[in-house]
C-alpha cells in the first residue's frame, strides 16, 4: 500500500494531537467523514481485470454500426468525440443526436467474471463509517454488474451514474453538484476516490478531501504533475481502506 502526500497537504495538515488527526496516524482525520464517493471502473477493482478493453470494443461496433463504417474508421471517431466532448457518448449526442439509454445498454453488455470478488475491500468498506455512493460515468446496470460481482453492492446506498448527471460527464462540474444537492452531501465532510485524477478536481473545489488511486495511463494520470486537487494517492485501495477503517 502507498499513502503519498503533496507539500501542499502537508501544509494542511492537522496539527499534532489535534481532533481530526495525529502525528503517527495520517489517516485518522478519514475516519469520521461522513459521506464517501466512490468512481466505478478501474478504482473498486484493479485496472489488471481490463474490462474497459470490453467496453471499448463495443464503442467501436456501436459507432460502425450506427455510421455503416468500418471498425478502422470507427475507432477514429471515437477518439474524435473522446477528446472534444470528454466522453464518446456525449460526442454522439450532440453531434448526431445518438439515444443515450440505447448506447449504454449496448456498449456495457459484457462479461464481468474477471472481476474476482474481494473480500478485504467488502471488509474494510463494510467497517468504514459513512454513507457510500458509486459515482460513475457508466450506468447503474453496469454498476451493480461489477459491485455484485466484488460482491459490495449492499455496502453502497446509491449510484448516481451518467443519467442521473443529465448524461453530463466528469469532470464537467455540473454533476457533481446534483450529487451533492441530490443526496445531501457535505463537501467538507466528504471524501472522493478515483483513479482519473482529472476527475478529483471538481470534488477538490467543492470541498471535498481526494484520494488518486493511481494509474499510468497518460488520460489516468493527467494533471497529477501540480498535485494541488490530490489529497492522497494510492496503490492498494482495498488496502489503504482496511487501514482508514482500522482493520
Amino acid at each position: 500500500m502507498t499513502v503519498q502526500t503533496s507539500p501542499q497537504d502537508k501544509a494542511a495538515a492537522p496539527a499534532p494531537g489535534s481532533a481530526s488527526g495525529s502525528a503517527t496516524d495520517p489517516l485518522a482525520a478519514l475516519r469520521d467523514r461522513a459521506v464517501w464517493i466512490f468512481d466505478l471502473d478501474n478504482t473498486l477493482y484493479p485496472a489488471s481485470c481490463d474490462l474497459f478493453s470490453q467496453v471499448d470494443r463495443r464503442i467501436n461496433e456501436f459507432i460502425a454500426t450506427h455510421f455503416n463504417i468500418g471498425m478502422d474508421e470507427a475507432r477514429v471517431r471515437q477518439k474524435q468525440f473522446f477528446r472534444e466532448y470528454g466522453t464518446t457518448l456525449r460526442g454522439l449526442m450532440m453531434e448526431h443526436d445518438v439515444d443515450p439509454v440505447a448506447y449504454m445498454d449496448y456498449v456495457h453488455d459484457i462479461d464481468v467474471t474477471g472481476v474476482q470478488p474481494s473480500a478485504l475491500l467488502a471488509d474494510a468498506l463494510g467497517r468504514l463509517p459513512g454513507r457510500k455512493i458509486i459515482y460513475t460515468n457508466g450506468s447503474v446496470r453496469h454498476a451493480e454488474n461489477v459491485a455484485g460481482r466484488l460482491g459490495i453492492l449492499d455496502r453502497f446506498e446509491a449510484v448516481f451514474d451518467i443519467a442521473a448527471g443529465g448524461f453530463v460527464p466528469k469532470p464537467d462540474p455540473r454533476p457533481y453538484a446534483t450529487l451533492v444537492e441530490r443526496h445531501g452531501v457535505d463537501p467538507a465532510d466528504a471524501c472522493m476516490v478515483e483513479d482519473i485524477a482529472r476527475n478529483l478536481a471538481p470534488a477538490h473545489a467543492l470541498g471535498m478531501t481526494t484520494v488518486w488511486v493511481r494509474g499510468e495511463k497518460e488520460y489516468e494520470k493527467a494533471g497529477v504533475g501540480a498535485g494541488i486537487h490530490i489529497d492522497h494517492t494510492v496503490d492498494d485501495l482495498p488496502s489503504w481502506l482496511a487501514a482508514v477503517a482500522g482493520l
